[in-house]
C-alpha cells in the first residue's frame, strides 16, 4: 500500500514538473504577461493536486489533474501579431506623454499615423516633425471642440477612403490636481470629465464608420485609478472609471461588427499630465480662491500649504520608461487576439487585486501607508481633537 502511494505521488511530482517546464516555456516564448496567465488558476491547479492525490484514487485523480493541467495550458494566448505596415491609427494627445512617445514608435514600425495635437505650433508637435517619417500626419484635434473633431474625421475620410480606419488610441487626458475631494474645485472635475471621457465619447461617435469599415481597434488609456480608489485623485479617479467602462459596453456592443475594444490601465508614469510646477501652483491658488471659510478653518493652513508638494512627490515616484505601455497599446492594435484589459506599470495588476479581492481593511491600511499625499499630516480640526483625547 505505501508503495502504491509512493508511485502516486511520484507521478505528481513529474507531472508537476513537466507541466511547470512547458508552461514557461509557453509564457516566456509568447511574451505573456504574469497576470495575463491567470495566476490564480495556478494556485487552483496545486490545490486540486493535493485534493487529487490525497483524496481521490490514483487513477482517477491522475486522470482529472492531467485534464486541469491541458486545460491550463491550451488557456495560455499565443502571440500572433498583424503586420503594422499600411495600419491607419489615429491616437489623440501626441503633444507629450504616452500619446508622443507611441506616434514615434508606431512610424518606426512602419505604420500610417495620425497624431492629434492640442498646439499643431507646440515642441511637441515640432519634434514629431522632425524625428517621424513623411508617413506621419499631424492634425489639430482638441477632444473637447466637436468642429475639430469633424474637420480631423473628414481629413482622415479623405485618404483612407474604403480602406477605413484600423485604430482609434484615446490618449488624451487631464489630471487637474490632487487633492482631497472636497476640496477640489468643480471646475477640476468638469474639466477632468470633459477631456477623459466626453472627448472620448465624441471621437469615438464620429471616427466609428471608419473603425467599423476596417473592422480595427478601439484602445483607451484609462488607468489604475479608474477601477481602485487611490486618496486625492476624486477627479481624475472618477473621469476614468466612466472610460474604463464606456470601453467595456463598446467592447459588447461592437462585437458584431469584429470590432475589438482593449482598455490599458497603467499604475504611475512620469508625463506631463501632472503639468509644470507654475501649472501646480496656479491650481493650488484656485483652490486657496474657492473654497469655503468654515472648509479652510477645519483643514488649516499646513494642510492646505502641504498640497503644493504633491508634484514633487509625483515625480520622484512615477517611473519615466514608457516602454510597458507602448508595448501593451502596440498588443491591443496588432495582435490577432488583443486582451481585454491591460495592467502596464509596477503593481498596476496586484493593487487593484488587494481591492477588489481582499476583505476592504486590508486595502485601507495598504493605501494609507502606500498614498500619503499629505505626508501624516491631520487638518487642523482632527489634529486639536486628538489632543484634546490625550488631555483627557
Amino acid at each position: 500500500m505505501e508503495m502504491v502511494q509512493c508511485d502516486s505521488a511520484l507521478s505528481y511530482v513529474v507531472l508537476s514538473a513537466l507541466f511547470s517546464g512547458l508552461v514557461i516555456h509557453k509564457i516566456i516564448r509568447n511574451k505573456v504577461k504574469i497576470e495575463n496567465s491567470a495566476v490564480s488558476c495556478l494556485l487552483s491547479l496545486l490545490l486540486l493536486e493535493i485534493i487529487c492525490c490525497c483524496v481521490l484514487c490514483s487513477h482517477l485523480g491522475l486522470t482529472l489533474f492531467i485534464l486541469a493541467c491541458a486545460f491550463y495550458y491550451i488557456s495560455i494566448p499565443v502571440r500572433r501579431m498583424l503586420p503594422p505596415q499600411g495600419k491607419v491609427v489615429l491616437i489623440t494627445g501626441c503633444d507629450s506623454g504616452f500619446g508622443h512617445a507611441l506616434a514615434k514608435h508606431l512610424d518606426e514600425l512602419g505604420a500610417l499615423v495620425y497624431a492629434g495635437v492640442l498646439d499643431k505650433k507646440g515642441q511637441g508637435a515640432k519634434e514629431l516633425r522632425r524625428v517621424c517619417s513623411p508617413r506621419l500626419s499631424i492634425i489639430q484635434l482638441d477632444v473637447t471642440n466637436p468642429e475639430q473633431i469633424k474637420t480631423a474625421y473628414n481629413e482622415i475620410k479623405s485618404q483612407v477612403q474604403d480602406a477605413g480606419l484600423w485604430g482609434i488610441v484615446h490618449n488624451a487626458g487631464v489630471l487637474g490636481y490632487m487633492a482631497d475631494g472636497e476640496l477640489l474645485p468643480i471646475s477640476v472635475y468638469k474639466q477632468c470629465m470633459d477631456v477623459n471621457f466626453i472627448g472620448v465619447v465624441q471621437v469615438t461617435k464620429i471616427f466609428m464608420p471608419l473603425l467599423r469599415k476596417a473592422k480595427g481597434r478601439l484602445v483607451t488609456i484609462s488607468s489604475m485609478a479608474g477601477h481602485t480608489p487611490i486618496p486625492g485623485f476624486a477627479a481624475y479617479a472618477a473621469s476614468k472609471a466612466a472610460l474604463s467602462m464606456f470601453s467595456a459596453v463598446m467592447r459588447q456592443d461592437l462585437l458584431k461588427w469584429s470590432v475589438k475594444v482593449s482598455a490599458i490601465h497603467p499604475s504611475g508614469f512620469k508625463t506631463n499630465i501632472f503639468g509644470s510646477q507654475e501649472h501646480w501652483s496656479s491650481q493650488d491658488q484656485n483652490i486657496q480662491d474657492n473654497i469655503m471659510p468654515d472648509v479652510k478653518e477645519d483643514y488649516g493652513e499646513e494642510y492646505l500649504a502641504s498640497l503644493k508638494d504633491l508634484h514633487h512627490t509625483m515625480s520622484t515616484v512615477t517611473s519615466p520608461d514608457l516602454s510597458p505601455v507602448l508595448e501593451d497599446v502596440c498588443h491591443a492594435l496588432l495582435a490577432q487576439e488583443p486582451y481585454v484589459s491591460y495592467t502596464p506599470g509596477q503593481c498596476a495588476y496586484l493593487i487593484p487585486c488587494l481591492f477588489h479581492y481582499f476583505p476592504l481593511w486590508v486595502y485601507d491600511c495598504f493605501a494609507k501607508q502606500t498614498f500619503q499625499i499629505h505626508q501624516n499630516i491631520l487638518p487642523r480640526s482632527l489634529r486639536i481633537s486628538k489632543a484634546n483625547n490625550k488631555t483627557d
